[in-house]
């Protein structure tokens, strides 16, 4: 049972990792040049700086009465080499020029050259974020949580610990950890397989993403445990049989598909994931979520290149999930929202 002593241990960890990266982020607005709002942009509202850290503290309190319920464990945020951390932030300041060249710059300055990004999709051959080599190197892998961290002021972490909720509940649904499967869909960096595993040890995974360096690094990080596959494919084309899967988890992945390939991808998911599992669904806020916010959202495709994000700003998630997923537990979660769907009907035709 959690203490007070540790309870005061972790908001003084958070309040140091809010301080660092939060604190970055404001250097890194200074340093960075705006990107003009378009017209139908100008004029509107958005949170201040007092408003946003003040959501972000509602997120680490939620987040630290789920570590005191025993939902999962306390994260290891605070653990690690400061020398690390400071190399990190080093390189994402260096980085910082070559993407402020290409939020400035042309159209052509977000693609990838066809060298590098031949055999992938035409919508992934992108700078997404306008950061060096897209998804497509090992640098940007190494430099891709620290960039999102700064973007949240250190809250990309704890949004994405929210995932874990519906997990444990549907793992309790299912029985034993030990008999189900799990496949994370735009696994990335692995930092979410890493939480699920580190709560859920006999828990098998299988995570799938398109960028073999991001992959490399996710192999890296899950090294200390069995029962992990990772696999490199397209969401909208899994190489796996039908009704596979107990539990499919999604994280911030739909807001960087158009709006035919997010069609594409829930009939996969559909199709792999057995009848009366759950689909864990965590991604951006959705406008009228939390209206105040609707101004920062409809800017941040411009401001962060984000080509296919306003439409996903509107779509209509549980229209997008029928047929087949009846939605469950809703909640929001500072800029992110966590859905749950239980899939429903008669087991999936074979592939």
């Amino acid at each position: 049972m959690a203490s007070s002593f540790d309870r005061l241990a972790f908001e003084t960890a958070q309040m140091a990792r809010i301080g660092w990266f939060f604190g970055q982020k404001l250097v890194a607005a200074r340093l960075a040049r705006p990107v003009p709002a378009p017209p139908e942009l100008r004029g509107r509202t958005t949170p201040d700086r007092r408003r946003l850290i003040a959501d972000l503290w509602r997120l680490i309190e939620e987040d630290w009465r789920n570590i005191e319920a025993g939902v999962y464990a306390p994260p290891e945020d605070w653990q690690g080499s400061p020398l690390a951390g400071l190399r990190r932030a080093v390189d994402f300041f260096a980085d910082l020029r070559a993407v402020e060249t290409r939020r400035h710059g042309g159209p052509a300055e977000v693609l990838l050259s066809e060298a590098e990004s031949g055999r992938y999709p035409a919508y992934y051959r992108r700078k997404f974020h306008f950061q060096s080599d897209g998804y497509l190197s090992e640098a940007s892998a190494e430099r891709y949580d620290h960039q999102v961290e700064v973007l949240f002021g250190g809250g990309a972490a704890a949004m994405r610990r929210q995932a874990l909720v519906p997990l444990r509940g549907a793992l309790r649904q299912h029985g034993a950890s030990g008999t189900a499967r799990l496949l994370d869909i735009g696994c990335g960096t692995g930092s979410f397989l890493r939480e699920v595993k580190r709560n859920h040890p006999r828990l098998a995974v299988t995570g799938l993403d398109l960028s073999a360096p991001y992959l490399a690094l996710a192999r890296r990080r899950l090294e200390p445990w069995s029962r992990v596959a990772l696999i490199e494919a397209a969401a909208e084309a899994m190489p796996f049989p039908s009704a596979e899967f107990d539990i499919v988890s999604c994280l911030y992945l739909l807001h960087e598909l158009p709006a035919g390939v997010r069609r594409a991808v829930i009939a996969e998911i559909r199709r792999v994931l057995k009848p009366g599992g759950m689909l864990i669904f965590v991604d951006s806020l959705q406008t009228g979520d939390e209206p105040d916010y609707d101004a920062l959202l409809d800017y941040f495709p411009f401001a962060f290149h984000e080509p296919y994000y306003a439409s996903y700003l509107t779509e209509d998630l549980d229209r997008l999930m029928r047929p087949g997923f009846t939605p469950e537990e809703r909640s929001l979660a500072y800029f992110s929202k966590v859905v749950s769907y239980r899939r429903g009907g008669q087991p999936p035709t074979s592939h």
